[in-house]
């Protein structure tokens, strides 16, 4: 599920409405997981704000924004809601909860 303003401000309805129509929904950020979302895989929030704080630094020691090179997310989450599985009927496969960054049981 894309993110937005509107759908992050009334994810607890986007949630429920995926569980009671036993959909298998993914959303791009935890908040929708915390709130009772099945799962999230994205871009860590935390390590991007790391980065950014690194070309901040570079740039206050006299770096040209422009020279510093692009750069593409480096590390990503997956987190998996197993209460959400179990309402909509969803067995989620041991090998998958193995290589979640977080098991919300």
């Amino acid at each position: 599920m894309l993110g937005g303003p509107i759908l992050n401000s009334d994810r607890t309805r986007v949630v429920s409405l995926a569980a009671k129509n036993r959909l298998p929904a993914t959303y791009n950020v935890p908040d929708f997981v915390e709130a009772g979302g099945l799962m999230t895989y994205g871009a860590s929030f935390i390590d991007l704000y790391r980065r950014a704080a690194a070309c901040v630094d570079k740039i206050l020691k006299g770096a040209k924004p422009g020279d510093l090179p692009i750069e593409q997310p480096a590390k990503f989450n997956l987190i998996i809601n197993l209460k959400a599985a179990k309402r909509i009927g969803l067995a989620i496969p041991p090998e998958v909860l193995m290589r979640a960054d977080k098991v919300i049981k």
